[in-house]
């Protein structure tokens, strides 16, 4: 068996292998058993658990003083205590995975000559890196926050960073205030409260004073701040780069990333209890789905503007603050991002892992957005702080890999010995010449400038609310909800009143009746009249909902299946298998972690890979319980159990039942308002009811007209309980009440 794990393995790591992946090999060690135990410089340890110290001999030997010249114990409580480099001041807690790139053609030429956007026929290597903002690497996963969404490629002429966000704006405009705005949003610093979230009165002070964040605030406080996974999360360059092409035209670019997968969210509730629940969850997520080969995809896509078009809108295209609308910046889709590999080690890949937006290949080049031309200097020299100076080059993680060659030299933890007298230009020997831009040296724009040096911004950088009202408007009924309940949460922590009552004068200049919502809620002063009326205007790829996949897929969600002793065993492997066919992750969850016995006659069993207690479902999207008497009643004298299916519904996910578990939902459990097979009926009818799925049985003929399609009125059980994970969530029963009638 172990022989053939193995093989596996091999096969996996050669089919997920690039040139990124072996280059790391150089740099990686697999400890064997019997292996030695040495120090730092290679000698042998010969007692790694008492210090050399002086023992008396008296009656009996007793501890003396220990010896500083006992250099193995010195190394050994030296390396220990310098185990941890600063953690990163913001995006501290991050998860990350390998993977690579391609485009699909050759479209982008007439924006770009970089051959990593324009030849098809290569596959680049990337490594890309997730992340909170807000709170310390201890963190938990599913605080509202943004995320970061930063990738590198190790290209053939050299590495290209996009040091993007889950959101395609950002708080400020201008990278002056950018201390000022983390300082705002980290805990308070006369208690150093609160970690991980946003909830206090500082965060809203500073975006109370400073109506340019109000467009990411609303990005922030919608759905897209408590994503369910970070494969279900867009990523964006949400800076202004530049493109240049080989007839030295310059574009104005923005960078996009779209998850196949779509984009979802948790519910509020949901992501507070997961916080306590399960703090890991993202990046356990992201494994799982690596590790079952669901691999992570996402659609790559640009928005391009010439240059002599850069002042034709009523917005500045270099504001951070703004996004190009979909309708007068067309996407265009040109490649695709796979992630198909765990890291080998945490710390050494994805917390060393440094990350630039001066990082840069010939054909991509920045603009004058000012707030990327901070980013620029501040991510290069907050790296240096963390890493020290050779961090480029000598890292593993961050080595590119193709050739480098410099005039560098020493600085904190340079490994590369140079064996040249020459560490300078010109010199004697031709050694390390420039290269001309014809032969791919990175050329700068020659950009026409003429203007007045002084402090200021741009006149259409001072205008803040259009594109908030923008995509305020944009939201599903749903979504608009939950972005209202998220503020009024968030300002209910603030106890200064003016803190509350400022934020309230800002909402009320992107929406009157969002205004008079939140205000109620928190006890804030209720605006009379609206402060700016709201232009109507909606916009394409703002809501979540533009972007459920082509095809409903079931592919990594995770479906929890319910039993007790005595489940109707032969029913629920039918179901299991249809599901994992799918794709679909299902996990056993009984009272007990072990064995759980079937009903007479129906199989030998299944071993529980989680009991009641140990997980909850806030972890799954979706449940199925099977039939069976004594596992029904066994059910429902589980006061868990009812919890369980009740928080499912509550969360408005998809829950299936078949038989005997039925009358369970009917009458144990009392959903609201849901229509489910008729009681002592026993046939393969079904039934779908604000994403209750359920049938009087399961059968051979059931799996029959069970073809493996997702549709809503399906005939098939499993077909319509797939179409219904598919959708990610029933938020009608959000929508109609049904919610607030079950306590969970």
């Amino acid at each position: 068996m172990s022989s053939l794990v193995e093989s596996a393995k091999k096969a996996f790591t050669s089919a997920t292998a690039t040139e990124k992946v072996a280059d790391l090999q150089h740099d990686i060690q697999t400890p064997q058993a019997r292996d030695h135990l040495t120090t730092d410089h290679g000698v042998k340890v010969s007692d790694t658990d008492n210090w050399l110290k002086v023992i008396g001999t008296g009656p009996g030997k007793y501890n003396g003083p220990m010896l500083l010249e006992d250099q193995i114990g010195r190394e050994k409580i030296h390396r220990f205590d310098h185990e941890r480099i600063p953690e990163r001041v913001v995006h501290a807690r991050g998860a990350a995975a390998h993977g690579h790139f391609k485009v699909h053609d050759d479209r982008a030429s007439k924006y770009t000559y970089a051959p990593v956007l324009t030849d098809s026929l290569r596959t680049t290597p990337v490594f890309v890196r997730f992340s909170t903002v807000q709170g310390p690497r201890g963190s938990a996963d599913t605080a509202r926050d943004v995320r970061g969404f930063a990738v590198k490629f190790y290209t053939e002429e050299g590495n290209w960073d996009i040091v993007g966000n889950d959101i395609p704006v950002f708080f400020i405009q201008d990278a002056i205030k950018f201390p000022d705005f983390v300082h705002a949003v980290k805990p308070e610093p006369h208690n150093e409260v609160p970690t991980g979230q946003s909830a206090h009165n500082n965060f809203w002070d500073f975006v109370g004073l400073q109506p340019e964040s109000a467009h990411m605030v609303m990005w922030v406080m919608s759905d897209r701040g408590i994503p369910r996974s970070f494969r279900m999360m867009q990523g964006f360059g949400v800076n202004t780069y530049t493109l240049l092409n080989d007839r030295g035209e310059r574009h104005f670019v923005k960078f996009h990333f779209i998850p196949e997968l779509g984009v979802h969210s948790l519910l509020w509730d949901e992501a507070l209890k997961i916080s306590g629940q399960d703090p890991d969850f993202h990046r356990k997520d992201l494994n799982e789905a690596i590790e079952n080969g669901a691999y992570p995809r996402w659609r790559f896509a640009i928005q391009t503007i010439p240059e002599d078009r850069e002042h034709d809108f009523d917005f500045d295209i270099l504001d951070a603050t703004k996004v190009w609308p979909e309708e007068l910046v067309p996407l265009e889709e040109i490649g695709e991002l796979v992630l198909n590999r765990v890291v080998d080690e945490f710390f050494t890949e994805t917390e060393q892992v440094a990350f630039c937006t001066s990082h840069v290949v010939p054909g991509i080049g920045f603009s004058d957005d000012p707030l990327l031309q901070g980013r620029n200097f501040s991510y290069f020299d907050t790296q240096i702080t963390r890493l020290g100076v050779n961090f480029k080059r000598w890292l593993p993680i961050n080595r590119p890999i193709c050739p480098v060659l410099n005039h560098n030299r020493d600085g904190k933890a340079r490994h590369r010995i140079v064996k040249s007298s020459i560490n300078y230009w010109p010199n004697r020997k031709n050694i390390g010449m420039p290269v001309p831009a014809e032969k791919g040296g990175y050329i700068e724009y020659a950009q026409r400038l003429e203007g007045i040096k002084e402090r200021a911004r741009g006149d259409k950088f001072q205008e803040h609310f259009s594109h908030a009202q923008l995509f305020f408007n944009s939201l599903a009924s749903y979504e608009k909800i939950h972005l209202a309940n998220a503020i009024s949460f968030e300002l209910s922590h603030c106890e200064d009143r003016v803190v509350y009552n400022s934020y309230i004068d800002v909402l009320n200049n992107i929406d009157f009746f969002l205004a008079k919502s939140v205000a109620g809620k928190v006890g804030a002063d209720v605006p009379s009249q609206s402060g700016r009326r709201n232009h109507g205007k909606k916009g394409k790829g703002l809501s979540q909902t533009d972007f459920m996949p082509k095809e409903p897929t079931i592919l990594s969600r995770r479906i929890a299946i319910l039993v007790a002793d005595g489940f109707n065993e032969v029913e629920m492997q039918a179901v299991r298998v249809a599901l994992t066919t799918a794709k679909a992750v299902c996990y056993i969850i009984g009272p007990r972690r072990g064995r759980i016995h079937p009903s007479q006659d129906t199989g030998s069993g299944v071993s529980a890979d989680h009991h009641f207690e140990g997980q909850r479902s806030t972890l799954f999207d979706a449940i199925y319980i099977p039939s069976g008497a004594e596992h029904v009643k066994a059910l429902a004298q589980n006061g868990r159990v009812i919890h369980w299916v009740r928080e499912t519904f509550g969360h408005c996910k998809p829950i299936a039942a078949v038989g005997e578990a039925v009358d369970f939902l009917r009458d144990v459990v009392q959903l609201p308002k849901v229509d489910l097979f008729a009681p002592g009926g026993r046939n393969d009818q079904v039934v779908s009811s604000y994403g209750v799925v359920s049938t009087g049985r399961y059968s051979a003929s059931s799996i029959i007209a069970d073809l493996p399609k997702f549709e809503a009125d399906s005939k098939g059980f499993v077909s319509n309980f797939a179409y219904q994970i598919s959708q990610h969530r029933c938020y009608e029963r959000e929508m109609d009440g049904l919610t607030e009638m079950v306590a969970f």
